[in-house]
């Protein structure tokens, strides 16, 4: 497994706190309209399609163009302090899910949580992530991004991996562990759906809004869970597509990518606090 070779082993990337806060207003206010207008432009260049030059693992195809190199990405926080977080970024191999790089940036995030601009908060941490990796000549670049939120399934249609499959110009996929109310979605409805599917053969099912539009997919990802994930098009890549490849890399509830981004974040932000608490229990040394 490599991981990122700028640090030593187990050393998160630093990322200076002025970099993360300088592109954005201070006030709120300014910082809603900005948002909203840089949502908009980035929404224009949103593909909803196959827009790749690999194919999904069978035995028929040549190695060279298959789908190789899936990515997950995932912030944790910390239990102390809301602005106190911990970004990873993993590569997986497939067909085996054997994780082949990670990497981890430590830092305090200065822009605030606003519900439905989730992505001016998290965004630049990932695409700083994905941008070592690039920089470093890795052979591990992902051909597709996993992200643990949501794509288009979101109120303005616009989610965090939609944001970062743009910027970053990759195939990206928004997997959420809870529903948006957007469009007459509700849990409840999305729960009947599934239980009237119980006894067939499908394990999941397409989320239609009220306009007729398809926001995404409600899935069992694991037998006989009635816990659905909710898949979406994040950019370049199709709705069909997003599922075959969600199915490829569930071991367990959550896809593999985006799982162990997530167990690997809070495991690492949980070994730095607790190397800081006993850092500050040390008595000084003249």
């Amino acid at each position: 497994m490599m991981e990122g070779n700028s640090r030593e082993k187990g050393e998160a990337s630093s990322v200076s706190e002025e970099t993360l806060a300088a592109p954005w207003p201070h006030q709120l206010n300014h910082n809603y309209a900005n948002w909203l207008q840089i949502q908009d432009t980035l929404k224009k260049k949103l593909i909803l399609e196959d827009d790749f030059d690999w194919k999904l693992p069978t035995p028929t195809e040549e190695e060279h163009v298959l789908l190789k190199y899936v990515g997950g990405v995932d912030i944790s926080f910390s239990k102390h302090s809301n602005s106190i977080a911990c970004g990873c970024l993993v590569v997986l191999e497939l067909p085996s899910l054997q994780i082949e790089y990670q990497d981890f940036s430590l830092l305090t995030l200065q822009v605030p949580y606003v519900p439905s601009f989730l992505a001016f908060r998290e965004a630049p941490v990932l695409l700083q992530l994905l941008e070592k990796l690039k920089n470093n000549a890795m052979p591990f670049y992902p051909q597709l991004l996993m992200v643990d939120g949501n794509g288009l399934l979101h109120p303005r249609g616009f989610g965090l991996a939609c944001h970062l499959g743009v910027l970053a110009d990759l195939p990206t996929i928004g997997i959420g562990k809870s529903l948006h109310h957007v469009d007459g979605l509700t849990q409840f409805g999305v729960r009947q759906l599934l239980e009237a599917k119980e006894n067939s053969t499908e394990d999941f099912t397409t989320l239609t809004g009220c306009s007729g539009c398809t926001w995404g997919v409600a899935m069992r990802s694991t037998l006989g869970s009635m816990k659905p994930i909710f898949i979406s098009i994040g950019h370049r890549i199709s709705l069909d597509t997003a599922v075959k490849i969600v199915k490829l890399t569930c071991k367990y509830r959550m896809p593999e990518p985006v799982r162990q981004a997530d167990i690997r974040s809070r495991d690492y932000l949980r070994k730095h606090q607790m190397e800081t608490s006993e850092g500050c229990k040390r008595p000084s040394q003249v």
